[in-house]
């Protein structure tokens, strides 16, 4: 079986981060993914699909500290529906995607590090973060590529041609 969630889309607010009891860092963004197609008439149409993205430890103070409203981010995760209960005292129920990788891509209002391009800069060069997460946090190990295992998007143009 696989629960497993891939966005690439823009933040349509600032990050809304909070600390749980134990002092573990939980980060909720708000992310819109554009789809753009021709209906039957060949007109050009546009829907936005928003979701809730959750970022826990390292992951969600990396995501609080860099990212703001209209950076462009990829996001994996998987799907999670919450129950919680409203103050009239009625179940409620919300549908996230729990992030376990997040990356900051150029491009977007505010954009992530990495200036236009699907990849950040190296640390080395003052633009890279670690942004991996599992579960708890914790960052990339130290002295490898921290976007090694990042998903090439060379041949995609980031910019606003995108169909999703």
């Amino acid at each position: 079986m696989l629960n497993k969630a891939i966005l690439i889309g823009n933040l349509g607010a600032d990050p809304e981060t909070r600390y749980t009891q134990d002092g573990t860092c939980v980060c909720n963004l708000r992310l819109a993914t554009t789809e753009k197609f021709k209906n039957r008439n060949g007109e050009q149409q546009e829907k936005t699909e928003w979701h809730r993205v959750t970022l826990w430890g390292r992951l969600g103070e990396i995501a609080n500290q860099y990212l703001t409203k209209g950076a462009r981010v990829y996001i994996e995760g998987k799907i999670e529906t919450r129950k919680w209960t409203n103050k009239e005292g009625q179940d409620q129920y919300t549908t996230e995607i729990r992030a376990n990788e997040m990356k900051m891509l150029g491009g977007g209002v505010g954009g992530g590090a990495g200036g236009g391009s699907a990849r950040p800069a190296a640390p080395s060069q003052g633009g890279g973060f670690p942004t991996h997460g599992g579960g708890g946090g914790g960052s990339a190990p130290r002295g490898n590529d921290p976007f090694a295992s990042a998903p090439d998007f060379g041949d995609i143009p980031i910019d606003d041609d995108i169909p999703f």
